[in-house]
């Protein structure tokens, strides 16, 4: 493989966020979302930059062997939401294997306290909203759309893409 090709990325290994507590972020994903707790790095030395910044980096294993994780800096300060973008944009999503499963998650954690907004039908997705302790929004989705039918949207998105691009240009200029 030559330097002009990209390597194929084969999924995701992790998706990292600070937490402002490690004891409370592992009770709210290993607790109640059911996501174990399998690795712990403590570090007081970013090994990227070398900076000195005592932390500990935790990390929750989904069922397709990727990862949630977060990085307690040891200040108990969450993470700030960004000044330029509304709450709803910025989220990650994780998926559950069914309908009744989404059911399931919602109905567990409303009795934990948590505050849901859903079920959300987005026609190939049907999604529940919530926060989890660092302010990070979470969406658990399931699948509704039929294989045929994501690959029929998929021969249409670069159009719908150029199309949006042209119609914010417009915007701009008007």
């Amino acid at each position: 493989m030559g330097t002009d090709t990209m390597p194929p990325v084969s999924g995701l290994h992790h998706f990292a966020w600070r937490c402002r507590d490690a004891e409370e972020t592992r009770h709210f994903y290993e607790d109640l979302l059911g996501l174990p707790l399998v690795h712990v790095i403590k570090a007081d030395n970013v090994p990227s930059t070398g900076e000195y910044c005592p932390y500990v980096h935790i990390f929750f294993q989904m069922r397709d062997n990727s990862f949630i994780a977060f990085f307690d800096l040891g200040d108990n300060v969450a993470p700030l939401p960004s000044p330029n973008t509304p709450a709803w944009v910025n989220h990650l999503a994780l998926e559950v294997g069914s309908e009744d499963e989404l059911q399931a998650a919602k109905d567990r954690l409303e009795a934990a306290g948590v505050e849901i907004l859903g079920i959300t039908d987005h026609e190939i997705i049907r999604s529940i909203y919530f926060f989890d302790p660092n302010g990070l929004r979470l969406e658990l989705t399931t699948r509704i759309a039929s294989d045929e039918e994501m690959a029929e949207a998929e021969k249409d998105a670069h159009s719908a893409l150029a199309t949006w691009t042209r119609e914010k240009a417009s915007r701009a200029h008007a």
